[in-house]
């Protein structure tokens, strides 16, 4: 294949690459970014396409890597590492929830909390977090699994709108 109908080739598949990248991002600015680094990146590796494979998925795995890779990229700029000798941060990204001691529930509060749940919440919740799965906690409460699933969700509403409440 020429350098001609490669660009033609990648032009072509331009939307495809754009859907492909706003599914990754979800965010038009860093879809724009991704189609353009991809197609850069495409463009110059030319030479290593193989006529016989298949283009578009060759462009969109090119794609695939360069977001994974810019993603690791974020997330290591974004830990912090704690080089004291008590290891008192234990290396906490820089969001961890943590930010003050008063911003941390204690265990008694959770509890707390999650005695206060009606009933039919509190059970799958509790199994939940005893580490049933969902179809196990389902067949010990002889419950269908989707109802399992509800109560679970909204237990947690519950417990965040209870835990909002005690601060």
């Amino acid at each position: 294949m020429n350098k001609s109908q490669f660009q033609e080739k990648i032009l072509g598949i331009q939307g495809n690459m754009y859907n492909f990248a706003m599914m990754l991002t979800a965010n038009k600015d860093d879809a724009q970014d991704l189609l353009q680094d991809t197609t850069l990146k495409a463009l110059d590796n030319q030479e290593k396409y193989v006529d016989n494979i298949n283009f578009k998925g060759w462009v969109l795995t090119i794609m695939r890597n360069i977001f994974i890779n810019n993603y690791r990229k974020v997330v290591r700029s974004q830990t912090i590492i704690d080089k004291t000798e008590d290891l008192y941060h234990l290396n906490l990204s820089q969001d961890s929830g943590f930010d003050t001691p008063e911003g941390a529930f204690t265990i008694k509060e959770i509890d707390q909390a999650i005695h206060h749940l009606n009933s039919d919440l509190k059970m799958p919740f509790s199994l939940f977090l005893a580490g049933y799965k969902y179809n196990e906690i389902s067949e010990k409460l002889n419950l269908p699994l989707g109802t399992v699933k509800s109560r679970i969700f909204f237990a947690r509403q519950e417990l965040q709108r209870a835990l909002k409440g005690m601060r």
